[in-house]
């Protein structure tokens, strides 16, 4: 969208962009898919399967723009799902450890806040800083988007539910960080927003799910998940690069 001549009118802009549009509808039915599995699964488990979604996209880049991967991404794929073996033979199952109000309130109230980072990203007139700054707003949104699915549970009776911080939690911060990524992607490298915003939502929601929520592994299977969780991360940054083809 930003190879677009200036002069060229928001609707041309929105026809151009209908791939986007597309792409947004199928990120919206695996954040959906997201938010069910972490009801019953450890953040760094599912962060891990979404940060690994850019391995489905070289994989399609093949058919799709007739793209060669090289023997590294080829690699770098197989690292994926090797890794994401290992994490889910090593993750144990169960719900979050309850957590009070003020956890969910204080979620909401980062969600919230990320707002004011992305007012900042975007204002700021250099657009390398500004790229750095809105991918990690938006892999901050998508962390606290994670953390809130973990803890959010369904009311008795259901439509309580709508009244939880946690659920707008989900909503504010998600909001944020769908605007700030794509407002990235027009400012900066998609590998450099890809990279940043993939580490910051798959790192620290898993290390806030390990140390605050309860969220374990098997019994002797720390150092198996240890190595597939850095496996499958670094794996992504290899392959984040096919982001970039022209």
């Amino acid at each position: 969208m930003s190879a677009l001549p200036s002069d060229v009118t928001w609707v041309q802009r929105a026809r151009a962009g209908w791939l986007y549009a597309v792409g947004l509808i199928v990120d919206g039915i695996g954040f959906l898919a997201s938010i069910v599995a972490l009801q019953q699964l450890p953040l760094f488990l599912v962060q891990a399967f979404v940060a690994s979604a850019v391995a489905v996209t070289a994989a399609l880049a093949v058919p799709a723009l007739g793209i060669r991967l090289s023997r590294n991404e080829i690699a770098a794929i197989g690292a994926i799902a090797v890794g994401l073996i290992l994490l889910a033979v090593s993750a144990a199952e169960g719900e979050a450890r309850k957590v009070s109000s003020t956890f969910e309130w204080t979620l909401l109230g980062c969600g919230i806040a990320l707002g004011l980072l992305l007012a900042i990203g975007l204002l700021d007139r250099s657009h390398s800083r500004s790229c750095i700054v809105l991918a990690t707003t938006s892999g901050l949104g998508f962390g606290v988007v994670a953390l809130a699915a973990r803890v959010l549970g369904v009311r008795d009776p259901w439509w309580s539910t709508i009244a939880s911080p946690a659920l707008w939690a989900i909503l504010a911060a998600g909001a944020v960080a769908l605007v700030a990524y794509g407002f990235a992607l027009d400012r900066g490298r998609a590998t450099t927003v890809a990279a940043i915003c993939s580490a910051v939502e798959t790192i620290i929601p898993a290390g806030v799910g390990l140390l605050v929520l309860g969220d374990e592994f098997r019994s002797g299977f720390v150092v198996v998940a240890v190595i597939g969780f850095v496996m499958t991360l670094a794996a992504c940054f290899v392959l984040a690069s096919r982001a970039d083809v022209q």
